[in-house]
């Protein structure tokens, strides 16, 4: 996952940027996960624990709505979030731990491609989950 400054692209998209938004970027800016909004929270409170959940919340509906965070929905009934970035990628989420696998498939892309073509489509986006367990060690 490439990190992105948040509070740059913030200031670049003409966001006022308070303090509370900053420590907000900066957590999500480390993130290397996909936390929700109690994990970011919790994660803002070590940084400063004036900062309620209900900004965190509207900070992060902000930032979906400047699209600079992406909101998943891995179907977990909570919302996690992202970075958004550049850089194409699909989940793998592991529906025992929860953990998030980014990975990208060049064979995958181009399969998708084709059945959109063989549909009559010309694909613009896509967005793939994958849902699974470990394997069981042998």
């Amino acid at each position: 996952m490439t990190k992105i400054d948040i509070e740059a692209l913030c200031q670049e998209r003409g966001l006022r940027i308070t303090e509370p938004r900053r420590v907000i970027a900066r957590v999500v800016s480390n993130a290397d996960d996909h936390p929700d909004v109690d994990e970011l929270h919790r994660r803002v409170r070590e940084v400063d624990p004036g900062i309620s959940i209900a900004t965190v919340y509207r900070t992060m509906s902000l930032f979906v709505e400047a699209g600079i965070v992406e909101r998943h929905d891995f179907g977990e009934h909570k919302a996690r979030y992202e970075p958004a970035g550049d850089d194409h990628h699909d989940h793998l989420i592991d529906v025992e731990t929860g953990n998030v696998v980014e990975f990208f498939d060049e064979e995958l892309e181009e399969l998708q491609k084709r059945i959109a073509k063989r549909l009559g489509y010309d694909l613009v986006d896509h967005r793939m989950e994958l849902y699974g367990k470990r394997k069981a060690k042998a």
